[in-house]
C-alpha cells in the first residue's frame, strides 16, 4: 500500500507501486499504469465491451437509487401518518445513499474509465471525505434504527422518541460521521505524475504522515468501524427482537401490533442482511489489499474490484425496493404517490383546473400504522 512520494514524479516505473484511489467508496485500486504493464496484467477495463457494460450498470444503480431514495423521502414527508422515529432515521439512510448514487457512482465511473483524476485539485480533496462519511452515516444508522427497536420491544419501553430527539441524533451521526472520515479529506495529496518522457497524467492519493503503515492501519480501523461493529451489533439486537416476538402472543387486538412488528422487523433484518452481503466481496478484497499488496498484481484485478464496487453500490437503490415489498405503509405511499401523479398529468392536459385540486387533495391523504 504505496503512495506517491512528492508531488511531481518523473520516470517511476509503474511495476513498482499501484497508485491509490481517491475514492473512499472505490478504495484502492490501480490507478495509472504504463501501456506494458496493462496489458501485462490483461486490464480488461479498457476493452470496448467491457466500458459499455460497466456504463450500463453503473447507470442503472444511480438511476435506481436516485428515484428509489427520492420517493421514500418524498413519502415520509408528504404522508403525516409515515412520521415515525423509525421512518425518521430511514429518511437518513436514504440521504446517505443518494450522497453515494450522486457523489460517488458517477465520479468512480469516470476515474475507472480513464484511470487517472480528472476532477481538479478542490474535489480531490471534498470528494473522499464526503464519500466516507455517507458510508459512515448508512452504518450508524442501521445501528440506531436496531437500537431503539431492542430499546422498545425487548424492554418494552412504549415512550417513542421525539421528533426533536430523532433531529438530534441525525446531526450527530453526520456530526461523527464527518469525524471519522476526515483523515480522508487531511491526508490527501493532488498532484501530477510523469509515467514516460510526453506522458503525464493527475493523481489523487492518500498521503500519510509517517510510513504506509499508518494508512493501512486506519483502513483496517474503518473496516472494522464500517462492516464489522455494525454487523455485531444488528445481529446481537435483532437476535434477541426475534427471540422476544417469537416467544410472545399476545389475545386480542394487541397481536395486530405483534404482527405488525414481526413484519418491520423483517424487513429492516432484510435490509442489513442485503447491506453485509452486498459490502462482503467489497470489504474482502480491499482487507486483502490492506494485508498483501501484491494481490495488485493479479491478472484483471481492476475489473474484479470494479465489479465488487458494483455489487456494493446495489445496496444504494435496494432498500427502497425492500420497503415496498415488504411493508404496507410504504406500499401504500409509494402507490398513492404514483396514481396522483398520473392522474394529475393526464388531468392537467384534459381538464380544468377545478378537478386537479380536488385530486391534490385526494392523493394527500394516506392511511397508515405505525411501525
Amino acid at each position: 500500500m504505496e503512495s506517491v512520494p512528492q508531488h511531481n514524479v518523473t520516470h517511476i516505473e509503474a511495476s513498482e507501486y499501484a497508485v491509490k484511489s481517491c475514492d473512499h467508496c472505490s478504495a484502492r485500486s490501480p490507478l495509472a499504469m504504463d501501456d506494458h504493464h496493462l496489458s501485462e496484467l490483461g486490464d480488461s477495463t479498457k476493452l470496448v465491451g467491457v466500458q459499455v457494460v460497466l456504463i450500463l450498470a453503473y447507470s442503472t444503480i444511480i438511476l435506481f437509487g436516485v428515484v428509489g431514495n427520492v420517493l421514500v423521502i418524498y413519502v415520509v414527508y408528504k404522508f403525516k401518518t409515515l412520521r415515525t422515529a423509525t421512518n425518521f432515521f430511514i429518511v437518513n439512510l436514504a440521504v446517505s445513499d443518494l450522497v453515494m448514487n450522486t457523489l460517488c457512482l458517477p465520479f468512480t465511473l469516470v476515474h475507472t474509465l480513464y484511470g487517472e483524476w480528472k476532477f481538479g485539485r478542490v474535489l480531490c480533496f471534498m470528494l473522499p471525505c464526503a464519500q466516507g462519511m455517507a458510508v459512515h452515516v448508512s452504518t450508524i444508522t442501521f445501528n440506531i434504527i436496531a437500537l431503539d427497536r431492542h430499546r422498545s420491544i425487548v424492554y418494552h419501553l412504549e415512550t417513542k422518541m421525539s421528533k426533536d430527539m430523532c433531529a438530534l441524533v441525525i446531526i450527530a451521526t453526520w456530526a461523527v460521521s464527518a469525524l471519522l472520515a476526515s483523515p480522508l479529506a487531511i491526508f490527501r495529496q493532488y498532484g501530477t505524475l510523469d509515467l514516460s518522457p510526453g506522458t503525464t497524467i493527475e493523481v489523487c492519493t492518500e498521503e500519510w504522515p509517517g510510513s504506509s503503515m499508518d494508512g493501512t492501519i486506519y483502513s483496517i480501523s474503518m473496516l472494522l468501524v464500517q462492516y464489522g461493529l455494525p454487523l455485531a451489533v444488528n445481529s446481537f439486537a435483532y437476535i434477541r427482537i426475534w427471540s422476544m416476538l417469537k416467544r410472545h402472543n399476545s389475545p386480542g387486538g394487541r397481536n395486530d401490533r405483534h404482527r405488525r412488528r414481526r413484519k418491520t422487523t423483517k424487513m429492516l433484518v432484510t435490509v442489513v442482511v442485503v447491506f453485509a452481503v452486498t459490502w462482503l466481496p467489497f470489504h474482502a478484497v480491499q482487507l486483502a489489499i490492506d494485508i498483501d499488496s501484491s494481490v495488485l498484481n493479479m491478472k484483471d484485478f481492476k475489473l474484479l474490484f470494479t465489479v465488487f464496487h458494483i455489487v456494493a453500490m446495489c445496496s444504494t437503490f435496494v432498500n427502497p425496493i425492500l420497503y415496498g415489498w415488504m411493508n404496507n405503509n410504504y406500499r401504500n405511499a409509494f402507490r398513492t404517490v404514483c396514481k396522483c401523479d398520473w392522474r394529475f398529468n393526464y388531468r392537467s392536459r384534459t381538464a380544468t383546473s377545478r378537478p386537479i385540486r380536488r385530486e391534490v387533495v385526494v392523493c394527500s391523504d394516506l392511511k397508515a400504522t405505525n411501525v
